[in-house]
């Protein structure tokens, strides 16, 4: 099968040495310098992708049996592809490509260049993208390879130039592209006997939804959503398709989709994992789901809702390992610290956090939970669910359907002795009375409202029947806050603000004369969008006694 290269234009990649040419210039000190292996390790340690447990456990197994060490933590599940596609591009000064910025279809043949067997570029996950000033552009998924890169300059007798890509994304554009043009959910999907199950046959259903190649889909549906950074899947049954979209920082993108004649199989495989009823399709359901996808051990949320031409799934996604605990890393900037942290050490009154579903207001509280947390005060908190499991805190799960609400639990913690509560959230007059009654007998206590703005927090109180006195008396701050989208920083693009951008945004209170200059996304391999991660934007409400 022929392999065709293309000019990319000015985009190039810097060449690396050859092994043979790195041990030659470094000989003398071979026994000093760390190999880039030792370094990629170091560096996914230092990043928090690699648990130093977790490395002695691969090191262990690599004496006993031998073989390559980041291979062994790929195949343990405790690096992801990703993570050590980043880190090897950073140690090794190369270009990080993703599948997403290359072309659908192969490039056309260069003259005089001979094609590459397709059982090459499969064994040694290497493709060939382009030619520029007489070198070719190789996407590696282990650009230490030498060998590949000497079989490569050989066969075309050009020069070569690595990049880096993920394992997965390497392997399967080599398929699209000289294969047989299947993805990795089109190649479990061959497997599949198509067979559409009654939805009234359950047994039938089950059976479906235990075979092999349906796990495999709904773990590569998980998988993706890991890849992504995603927040959320969400799994849409329509009349003529199955639709699955990920939230990406806060955007919802679309994903490679099932045939819609998997839609029953690949929900109930869904509802089985999370231990739901999967003959009940009139009611919606709640469940959770523990797993572990490329080293990280997840906990996925589980919604599901009857609609039209199906049950709708939404699943969220909690990263125990990436979540930090620190205002800063949020967002909160050196100005407006000490303000919040002033009010968040008070002995007793309320603290409240407001903003939208999915505004980050439980991150919030559980960074201040874990500031205030210490071997001289007890904590309790009441929450549905509970998202994170903090060391040395009490925390509750809320479980109306036996009776123990926020309310009724409240009921009984202030019977524990503790200084601090914290209230998954406010929802009704009961929970908030009994919220006050415990800040007036000193304790603190803080909680989330779903309101747009800080002053909404009151409002929204008055409006549920709490006295305005009350309000008054215990109340000492109203945090609200929404999470944004923030710019990759190393593309970020500097333009001039037009007159309209000035105005608009009121930046002239900044900068009263001369040009402003902002900066807009720019995509890159790293982040497609522009836009890499999320950052926090706050309104804070002092109550004081003016």
């Amino acid at each position: 099968m022929p392999v065709h290269v293309h000019d990319l234009g000015a985009r190039t990649a810097k060449v690396r040495p050859t092994q043979e040419d790195c041990v030659n210039a470094v000989a003398h000190d071979a026994q000093l310098a760390p190999s880039p292996a030792d370094r990629i390790v170091t560096e996914l340690l230092a990043q928090g992708r690699l648990k130093d447990a977790d490395l002695q456990r691969a090191r262990q197994l690599q004496r006993e049996s031998g073989g390559d060490l980041l291979v062994l933590l790929a195949r343990l599940g405790l690096v992801s592809e990703r993570d050590h596609a980043e880190a090897c591009a950073k140690v090794l000064e190369l270009r990080l490509l993703a599948a997403r910025d290359l072309p659908e279809q192969p490039p056309e043949l260069v003259e005089g260049v001979e094609p590459v067997p397709l059982r090459f570029l499969k064994q040694f996950l290497v493709l060939p993208l382009g030619e520029q000033r007489g070198r070719i552009l190789l996407w590696m998924a282990d650009p230490q390879d030498g060998y590949a890169i000497d079989a490569i300059r050989l066969a075309t007798g050009c020069e070569v130039a690595p990049v880096v890509g993920v394992r997965s994304e390497v392997d399967e554009l080599i398929e699209r592209w000289y294969g047989q043009g299947r993805t990795a959910m089109g190649t479990i999907l061959e497997t599949t006997d198509g067979e559409l199950a009654p939805l009234d046959d359950i047994e039938h259903l089950r059976d479906l939804a235990s075979e092999a190649p349906v796990i495999r889909l709904v773990n590569l549906l998980i998988q993706r959503a890991v890849e992504l950074r995603a927040s959320d899947i969400h799994v849409e049954p329509f009349e003529n398709r199955l639709k699955v979209r990920y939230r990406v920082d806060g955007v919802l993108v679309d994903g490679e989709s099932p045939p819609v004649n998997l839609t029953a199989a690949v929900i109930s495989r869904i509802k089985i994992m999370a231990k739901l009823n999967i003959a009940e399709r009139r009611l919606p359901q709640d469940g959770r789901i523990m797993l572990r996808v490329q080293g990280k051990e997840l906990d996925l949320r589980v919604s599901t809702m009857p609609t039209a031409h199906g049950e709708s799934v939404v699943m969220r996604l909690l990263d125990r390992e990436a979540v930090v605990f620190d205002f800063q890393r949020l967002g909160f900037s050196e100005d407006f610290l000490p303000q919040f942290r002033k009010v968040l050490e008070q002995p007793h009154g309320i603290l409240l956090v407001t903003g939208p579903t999915g505004s980050g207001k439980t991150t919030t509280l559980y960074t201040a939970l874990n500031q205030l947390n210490t071997d001289k005060v007890k904590i309790i908190t009441v929450e549905d669910p509970v998202e994170y499991q903090l060391e040395g805190i009490n925390q509750i799960q809320a479980k109306p359907q036996i009776g123990l609400d926020f309310a009724n639990a409240l009921r009984s913690i202030v019977r524990q002795d503790p200084d601090i509560i914290m209230i998954g959230e406010m929802r009704d007059l009961e929970t908030a009375r009994i919220a006050i009654q415990s800040a007036l007998t000193g304790h603190l206590v803080l909680s989330t409202l779903h309101t747009n703005n800080a002053a909404g927090g009151i409002t929204r109180l008055l409006d549920m029947g709490v006295e305005d006195y009350l309000l008054t008396s215990t109340i000492n701050g109203i945090l609200a806050q929404r999470l944004v989208r923030r710019l990759e920083p190393t593309h970020a693009q500097r333009y001039r603000a037009s007159e309209e951008e000035v105005k608009r945004f009121g930046l002239r209170r900044f900068q009263p004369q001369g040009d402003i200059h902002l900066y807009r996304a720019q995509p890159s391999a790293l982040a497609p969008t522009g836009y890499l991660g999320r950052t926090t934007i706050v309104e804070f409400l002092v109550m004081d006694d003016a």
